[in-house]
């Protein structure tokens, strides 16, 4: 699914015109995003939390030539899966 699917599904179900529903869904994005930037961790309780992790520098492969390089440090978005969504897509065994 993608955000345009998801902006009409959320239409439908929720019987809003598709501009107002498409508008909701990326206030819901950008409220995300607006957090990520500001260093701020963001938790839907159940379903995942998003948070910005810092990678140090470290030296890799060109993987054409196999000559080394300096990967510079970075920040990157992470997303960790909540633990009732992980159970609705992978229920835990009965064993």
């Amino acid at each position: 699914m993608n955000k345009s699917q998801l902006t009409q599904s959320f239409a439908e179900a929720s019987k809003l015109k598709l501009k107002l529903a498409e508008k909701v869904v990326n206030l819901f994005f950008d409220s995300i995003i607006d957090g990520l930037k500001h260093d701020e961790r963001v938790e839907l309780r159940g379903f995942s939390s998003f948070q910005i992790k810092d990678y140090p520098p470290y030296q890799g492969r060109n993987p054409k030539s196999g000559g080394a390089i300096a990967v510079k440090a970075k920040r990157m978005p992470f997303f960790k899966v909540g633990k009732d969504l992980k159970d609705l897509v992978d229920p835990p065994s009965s064993n």
